[in-house]
Formats: C-alpha cells, sequence, structure tokens
C-alpha cells in the first residue's frame, strides 16, 4: 500500500501518480470502476465479513467501543497498531543532510497532505496473551474518494483488499472526534502502555496528526519530541529486526519465519495490527529470550531518527516485568 510510482514535479513536490477529484463534479470519481451502484472493486460485503476477534468501528458504534477499551486497557497494556492510509502522493525537493531528514520530510508532507482510512489496535498482556474473544479494534474513518486526495494504485489494493470505500464515505469516524477520545483514554500519555508497531513512522505520523489535530513538525527532532510525550514505550518490530540476522523482509515475511498465523485478510488494519503484535511476542521469545534491552530499542522508529531525542529516562524499564 506505500509503493510509489514515478514521480513527476508539481507545486513545489513531487508528485505520484495520484487522484485528487473535483468536487464540483462526481465523474472523475467513477471513471476508474467505481460507481454509484458498485463501489467497490472487490465483494461488497468483504469488509462487512466478521472474524471473532476482529470488531469494526464505525460512526455508530465508536463511543460504546471505546468504552470497551478503556476497561481492558490495565489488564492488556501492549498495543500493537497498523493504519491504512491513500499511499504516498509526494516527495520533498531540495538538500537533506542526512537520508533520515530526506525520509522524515517525505513522511511529513504526505501525511500533511492526505487522511487516514483505517486503524487498527490489538490489545495483548504481559505474558503474550491476546484478550479472549474481540482482542482488536479496526476504526473505520471518514473518506470520500470524490474529495479526497490519494494514490490511485494503493486505493486499488485496498478495494482489492475488502475496503468498503462506500461505508467510508456514509459511516465513517470524524477524526477530530475519534482524536479527543483517544487522547482521554488511557491509552497515550502514559508509560503504563507499551505500544508495538511494524515500520511505524507513517503509523505513528498519521496518529500523530489525529491527536494535535494538526500537520507534523517542520523538524524530525520536534516530531520525535511529540511521538515520546504521547507514545512513552514503543517497539519497532522492523528495528528489532536489524538485531535478529535471519530475519528480512516485510511483516507477512517475518510472520511466517516466526510460524505466526494471520487472522482477517490482509492490508486490513486490524488483521494486520493482531499479526503485529503476534510477531513481537514471538520475537520476543525466539530472539530475545523474552527480555528485550530497552536502551537499544524502545523508542526508536526504523528509517527514522537520527538526531531525534532519546525516550524520556521514566519510561526505561525491563519490557518483560
Amino acid at each position: 500500500r506505500r509503493r510509489r510510482e514515478k514521480e513527476a514535479p508539481a507545486h513545489g513536490v513531487g508528485a505520484s501518480r495520484m487522484f485528487r477529484p473535483e468536487k464540483k463534479s462526481q465523474e472523475a470519481m467513477f471513471k476508474r470502476g467505481f460507481d454509484d451502484n458498485n463501489y467497490s472493486l472487490a465483494d461488497e460485503n468483504h469488509q462487512d465479513k466478521k472474524f471473532s476477534n476482529i470488531q469494526d468501528v464505525y460512526a455508530d458504534n465508536l463511543h460504546e467501543e471505546m468504552d470497551k477499551i478503556v476497561e481492558i486497557v490495565d489488564e492488556y497494556p501492549y498495543v500493537a497498531i497498523d493504519t491504512e492510509f491513500p499511499g504516498v502522493v509526494a516527495k520533498p525537493l531540495g538538500k537533506f543532510t542526512t537520508s533520515s531528514e530526506y525520509r522524515y520530510r517525505q513522511l511529513k508532507c504526505n501525511v500533511d497532505l492526505l487522511n487516514i482510512i483505517q486503524l487498527g489496535i490489538s490489545f495483548y498482556d504481559k505474558n503474550g496473551e491476546r484478550r479472549p474473544g474481540v482482542c482488536t479494534w479496526q476504526f473505520n474513518f471518514k473518506f470520500n474518494l470524490g474529495v479526497d486526495m490519494y494514490a490511485i494504485d494503493s486505493i486499488d489494493l485496498l478495494t482489492k483488499s475488502g475496503l468498503n470505500f462506500k461505508l467510508h464515505e456514509e459511516k465513517g469516524i470524524d477524526v477530530n472526534e475519534f482524536g479527543a477520545l483517544l487522547i482521554t483514554s488511557g491509552l497515550v500519555l502514559t508509560d503504563e502502555v507499551c505500544w508495538i508497531s511494524f515500520h511505524g513512522g507513517y503509523d505513528y505520523g498519521y496518529l500523530l496528526k489525529v491527536l494535535t489535530n494538526n500537520r507534523l513538525p517542520e523538524k524530525e527532532s520536534e516530531f520525535f519530541e511529540l511521538y515520546h510525550m504521547f507514545f512513552i514505550r514503543s517497539y519497532d518490530l522492523k528495528y528489532m529486526m536489524k538485531s535478529c540476522e535471519d530475519l528480512k523482509g516485510g511483516l507477512d515475511k517475518l510472520a511466517d519465519d516466526l510460524k505466526v498465523a494471520r487472522i482477517g485478510p490482509q492490508h486490513q488494519a486490524g488483521s494486520d495490527s493482531l499479526l503485529t503484535a503476534a510477531s513481537f511476542f514471538s520475537m520476543r521469545e525466539q530472539y530475545f529470550e523474552n527480555l528485550i534491552d530497552e536502551d537499544k530499542f524502545m523508542g526508536v522508529l526504523y528509517g527514522l531518527g537520527e538526531g531525534g531525542p532519546a525516550p524520556p529516562q521514566s519510561s526505561r524499564a525491563l519490557s518483560a516485568k
């Protein structure tokens, strides 16, 4: 979903093959196989297929499901996340002193331009056991193919994976309402919760945009200050893999190597977050003897962070406790 095609410069940034519909006309919205009777290239009911561990959340059940999350986070404080977003449509222009600075500027310009589509959050306890029954909540945000900017190849991939964009337009969650609920949920701004991601720069970028209702900071160091403030304890599996000689590739390759099975469809945020959580605990057991060096791995995001401040000292506690 994050694959870029050949870029062409536009308005100060390099833009990949993208689609930004004009609000005054719906014609362009349907020209690529979307029509008002068959909105999705995939089975219309695919996103509605039920998996007992994954709860879909839309605007009409947002408060009910957030109340449930507030009740379980103390017992299940290991929280794995994944986001689905409309691809990568732009690249920064100019001179950059480090590759990390370039990657952050690319992340910033894309997150600032685009809107989150889906967020998956999965809950495990400190022993690596997922919550019985529903352990994953999949938040579906308001997204309108006739209005919002996106990369065409990314939307094609998401529709083929089962996302129903008609539901996102009609029943999607308002990001500002979700951000306010997340702030008061007990999930952020606390060292009692440990966050888990795989190559999580964009995941946290979109979450920080939602939480602050603002563009990302201009400087990478300021981004890390916000990141460490909201997500005091966190691990990025892709970064941890650098210390595991025989672990390579993306999330699905990692899960295959660790013998972890997927629940739900690939490229949906709920399933991907659940796979991320299971892979983390399997990796912790198989490669770190259930004890992770927090000084080395906590608060680091793969591909970012050169020059970013270290995580707060108060967050450094044994991850296996």
